[in-house]
């Protein structure tokens, strides 16, 4: 059975949420605090996790943070929950390596869909089964393990963003607009604007790039979209 960990500090939401995806048939665990809720990942495992930004103890960004940095739980989807409408609290959100975010307050119809949509698409990237590696200038990547280095260093990346490197890394040289890398990465049943797709780049560039002022992986093709670099590429 599915497991998603749900953590937020008022108790009347966790409850809310919980009874819903519950009658969806998922396991839920529940947490109140940013302790609690790596304590909780650690004990327990669990598929995806409903994070609210504002907790006590410790916050939802540092908790997310916590969760990539730690080879262990790099891969963890995780869906933010704030209650600012703002679209920097969003943004700050992605950046820190969420894969969706929600606004309170929000439909629960919609917070069960976006659960089965992340859940959706991590089932489809696990479907993959992409062979072989890849390499080019410092960056490698095995496929099969997910493995991604560059200059021989592990780089930590989100499922979205290990999803993104290996679209592009399947197509390089091709240039991408925002709504096709929507459509190729996300899906079509995405909530995710094509804004959040800057953020995610700046994210993985940040993980992968020397100088993400100057990058020579993911290239900015201006007016249009986004490519990986096309030349001297190799594969095996």
């Amino acid at each position: 059975m599915t497991k998603i960990l749900v953590i937020d500090d008022e108790k009347d939401i966790v409850e809310l949420i919980s009874y819903n995806l519950e009658r969806e048939g998922f396991f839920v665990l529940k947490g109140y605090d940013g302790e609690a809720a790596l304590k909780l990942i650690r004990s327990h495992n669990p598929d995806l996790l409903i994070l609210d930004l504002m907790l006590p103890r410790m916050s939802g960004i540092d908790v997310c943070k916590a969760v990539r940095n730690n080879p262990d739980t790099a891969n963890l989807p995780i869906i933010m929950a704030t209650a600012k409408a703002d679209e920097a609290d969003k943004i700050v959100g992605l950046e820190i390596g969420a894969d969706d975010y929600i606004t309170k307050p929000f439909s629960v119809k919609e917070l069960v869909a976006r659960v089965r949509a992340v859940l959706r698409r991590r089932k489809d990237d696990e479907k993959l089964h992409l062979k072989g590696k890849f390499s080019y200038r410092g960056l490698k990547i095995d496929y099969a393990s997910y493995e991604i280095t560059v200059e021989g260093k592990k780089a930590t990346l989100s499922p979205t963003e290990i999803k993104l490197l290996f679209f592009f890394t399947q197509h390089p040289g091709r240039v991408y607009s925002r709504d096709q890398i929507l459509d190729h990465v996300w899906g079509h049943d995405t909530f995710v604007t094509p804004r959040a797709v800057d953020v995610h780049i700046k994210r993985l560039r940040s993980q992968i790039e020397k100088d993400i002022n100057d990058p020579q992986y993911i290239i900015t093709v201006r007016g249009i979209g986004y490519k990986f670099s096309e030349t001297q590429i190799s594969e095996t």
